[in-house]
């Protein structure tokens, strides 16, 4: 639920709505909409029902949200949340690019794709030092090292770094190292691991699970968000259907959706959406039209000797050439205002 307050409601209004609301032992949290502060309700709502909240002074209505995810809707926090990453805002209608690796391979695999990186015009590296493979035979990432060469390359280009941490007992170690922290398709649903990621105080960038339908998505996110970790980023990276001839299936669809759904910055991967670097581009452009927040895509300074998803990664060249459009579209998209208001029904 949340309690609507007049745009001429003062402070003294707001405050004794916050503690009628946790005099019934519900959790209330003030957020500012577009022209009004809401007071949102976090709890079993039937409580309410001993308080006589819209007839208090200040008061407009109240409203129930009928979604499980109440934290990560947008009934809830009508204002889109921007996530800044030391200096690096993410959703606040600037496109952002994280490029890098599927894996950190070695030192000089690693300092050399951050330097085609920054030079294409990104702002975050990516690159796993944790990779939890399908097959246990395939290359597992270089763990603890691997983090060691992420801050390094850090320190030599100024890239925000994001990688994925796997389990719950990795979390600080990632995080010392880290400035977002990635949870995989394969945790979106590893509840301990969510909320451990819920109490740090690092960015995290949540991937769609595989089969995993937008609710079920939003449903992980707030249980980071319930942890007390707002800084929250979805990834769209394709689902699993029937389609045999791409990886997964690239859900563009879900950016738009969730724009309406949440306040959440949303961006998408067009690598492991589709699997094959010649799509990487045009799936890149449509996700900005579409309007998602940013991008996550696979780089390699030679794919063809990749040890982790070679296919997909594009070479220095092709990333190039998909920076320079991405920028020239979204420079488009803005002049000529073309943004959807996802707010509005």
């Amino acid at each position: 639920m949340v309690v609507i307050m007049n745009p001429d409601a003062r402070e003294e209004n707001i405050m004794a709505v916050v503690k009628a609301i946790e005099s019934v032992g519900l959790t209330a949290k003030i957020m500012e909409g577009a022209q009004q502060k809401i007071v949102g309700v976090i709890g079993d709502k039937t409580r309410m029902g001993s308080l006589a909240v819209e007839a208090m002074e200040g008061v407009e209505q109240t409203v129930a949200i009928s979604k499980s995810y109440k934290l990560a809707s947008r009934e809830f926090h009508p204002a889109n949340t921007v996530v800044d990453v030391d200096g690096v805002k993410i959703g606040d209608g600037n496109v952002v690019v994280m490029a890098g690796p599927c894996a950190v391979e070695s030192r000089e695999q690693l300092l050399e794709a951050a330097k085609i990186v920054k030079a294409g015009g990104a702002q975050f590296l990516r690159g796993g030092a944790y990779k939890p493979r399908t097959s246990p035979y395939s290359f597992q990432g270089l763990e603890n090292k691997g983090l060691e060469y992420l801050a390094e390359a850090r320190e030599v280009t100024g890239l925000k770094v994001v990688t994925e941490v796997t389990e719950v007992e990795a979390v600080d170690a990632v995080a010392h190292y880290a400035d977002i922290l990635q949870i995989g398709a394969r945790n979106m649903q590893n509840f301990r691991l969510l909320k451990e990621v819920g109490r740090c105080n690092k960015p995290v960038m949540l991937k769609r699970g595989l089969c995993a339908t937008i609710d079920e998505w939003l449903n992980a996110a707030e249980y980071i968000m319930n942890e007390g970790n707002h800084n929250v980023i979805l990834c769209e990276r394709g689902i699993r259907t029937y389609e045999t001839y791409t990886r997964n299936t690239l859900d563009m669809s879900a950016v738009a959706a969730v724009k309406h759904l949440s306040h959440l910055p949303i961006i998408v991967d067009p690598s492991h959406g589709t699997g094959k670097w010649r799509m990487v581009k045009p799936m890149s452009f449509a996700a900005i039209v579409a309007g998602a927040d940013g991008l996550i895509i696979e780089v390699h300074p030679n794919p063809a000797k990749a040890l982790s998803d070679g296919p997909q990664s594009l070479t220095p060249e092709n990333y190039r050439e998909v920076m320079r459009g991405v920028y020239k579209i979204s420079d488009f998209m803005k002049a000529e205002n073309l943004f959807t208001d996802y707010m509005k029904d």
